[in-house]
């Protein structure tokens, strides 16, 4: 199965992955200036998001986002990747090195990172919410923890209507995705990792982390950020992200 998704433009490719909380909508503010850039532009759903369909088997995310590209003849590309999707473009960056041109992790997860107390914490109240029936309020509580400040009503509605569609088509799932331990050394792109001063201390601390981990990573930390920055002020974000891309093109 070849998993929803977007594809418009021409030019070098840059795919756009999706937070958890989020579906491939998340990137509506990105997406045309994108396009202008002069970028063939590839956004997705993973499954049980958007309208991918749950799987029926343990699967992969990585590889479904391999698979897309292959399906797409994507030989080459940019990642740019939010919280989960930032921990899949790491994957896919480990797993395929030579495809991915750049890598632009937006407050991004990993795989192996011990989860703090905060987060811990956060996972029991939404579960205990879920086990109750309450996917409102678990919406709310969403909402509440992975936007900042900045962010607009028009922004929070968004992520409700996203997070509660999430919430609705996974409560039934019967498998998740395979859990993938991959050798990040193998990552040879240049990497910007954005973090938020708002957000939990985990994405933060993954973030500042990257430098040490990759060979061509820099961390800037957005003091008005939460763990959504690119909804809470998307023209600063998408100025950093097309400079961001344009400089890595410049320099290959």
């Amino acid at each position: 199965m070849i998993i929803s998704h977007d594809v418009s433009g021409t030019g070098p490719a840059v795919v756009l992955l999706h937070s958890s909380v989020c579906d491939r909508r998340m990137w509506d503010p990105q997406w045309q200036a994108l396009l202008d850039a002069g970028h063939r532009v590839v956004r997705c759903d993973f499954r049980g998001f958007g309208d991918t369909p749950l799987a029926d088997a343990p699967y992969s995310a990585a590889a479904d986002v391999l698979a897309l590209l292959d399906h797409l003849d994507i030989e080459t590309t940019a990642l740019i990747g939010a919280s989960y999707g930032g921990r899949i473009a790491l994957t896919v960056a480990a797993l395929r090195p030579t495809a991915v041109t750049a890598l632009a992790l937006l407050c991004a997860a990993k795989s192996g990172h011990e989860p703090t107390d905060t987060l811990l914490a956060f996972d029991a109240q939404e579960e205990e919410l879920l086990t109750a029936g309450d996917i409102e309020g678990a919406v709310e509580l969403n909402v509440r923890t992975w936007l900042g400040p900045e962010a607009d009503e028009a922004t929070r509605e968004l992520v409700r209507r996203m997070q509660r569609h999430n919430f609705e088509v996974q409560l039934t799932a019967q498998v998740g995705p395979q859990k993938e331990e991959v050798d990040l050394t193998r990552i040879t792109a240049p990497t910007l990792a954005l973090s938020g001063a708002h957000d939990l201390p985990d994405f933060r601390r993954i973030a500042a982390s990257l430098p040490t981990l990759l060979p061509n990573a820099r961390h800037r930390e957005l003091p008005w950020a939460g763990h959504l920055p690119n909804l809470e002020r998307p023209a600063e974000v998408t100025a950093l992200l097309t400079d961001f891309l344009r400089e890595s093109s410049a320099g290959r």
